[in-house]
């Protein structure tokens, strides 16, 4: 049993890859379209009825309308670059969520709520770009199944070390270090990285749909503002921390100008 579930592991982490067509590198994901899209238009839908929907008015429709330029660059920039088709699954939707939560997120396949507690954060259609950007770099990248797949990782080295270990004892000290270790080691680093990816893949496409990305950088410096510094240390955090981002997002800036001139687009809002 303990070989197969180790045979499996290794199988699935050396064949169950995609490439990233804005990184030209490897994904780890073992779920395909097929499979997680209805799971998560259907959580979409159930979370959209379950909640407030602002269905009306300047800001819901300055959501969309930022959604459906960032999604447009997108596959314009997937076109140009070899990739006709790959969004043919997807069904974008942008909704606003009457919340004060200072979030917004993005589901497998392009389901995306933004809360209207981060609009004094966002302060203009720009900076509501910058966000979109993100969350829609998210669904591009896959990143909703990769997560599940490092999930299905964790979980298999978790089993294989159980059935390894006989001794009771010497089973819960190794689960106890295995949650951690895989947590802080793992997981945590993954879910950063997916973070960084998103910021430069979302700031390259508002970009590409004619918005400023300097804005960007400053976004998460009033971010960092409201949050009044109290963040965790940023290797126990699922985020990269304000600091990182503004410094990232700064350096890349100049690189998103000069991808959107690609395009012919030379001036922003």
């Amino acid at each position: 049993m303990k070989k197969i579930v180790l045979a499996l592991a290794i199988f699935l982490s050396v064949v169950a890859c995609k490439t990233n067509p804005f990184t030209g590198k490897k994904m780890l994901n073992f779920y395909g379209n097929s499979q997680i899209f209805p799971m998560a238009f259907a959580q979409y839908d159930q979370f959209l009825s379950e909640n407030n929907v602002v269905e009306s008015g300047a800001e819901a429709q300055m959501i969309t309308k930022v959604g459906q330029r960032i999604s447009s660059a997108a596959e314009r920039w997937l076109t140009a670059n070899g990739y006709p088709g790959y969004l043919k699954d997807y069904q974008w939707e942008y909704n606003l969520v009457k919340d004060e939560t200072v979030n917004a997120w993005c589901m497998p396949g392009g389901k995306i709520v933004f809360y209207t507690g981060i609009l004094p954060i966002t302060q203009t259609e720009t900076g509501v770009a910058v966000v979109m950007g993100h969350e829609v770099a998210h669904a591009l990248a896959d990143h909703g199944a990769q997560r599940m797949s490092a999930g299905t990782l964790q979980q298999l080295g978790a089993v294989a070390g159980n059935i390894a270990i006989k001794d009771e004892r010497t089973r819960n000290t190794f689960n106890q270090a295995y949650g951690v270790g895989s947590t802080v080691g793992l997981m945590l680093p993954f879910s950063r990285s997916h973070e960084t990816e998103a910021d430069r893949i979302g700031l390259q496409i508002m970009a590409i749909a004619g918005y400023n990305p300097d804005e960007a950088a400053d976004l998460w410096r009033r971010m960092k503002a409201k949050s009044g510094g109290q963040a965790p240390p940023e290797f126990l955090s699922t985020h990269p921390s304000n600091d990182t981002r503004i410094q990232n997002l700064t350096a890349w800036a100049p690189l998103a100008k000069e991808e959107a001139a690609k395009f012919g687009v030379t001036t922003f809002k």
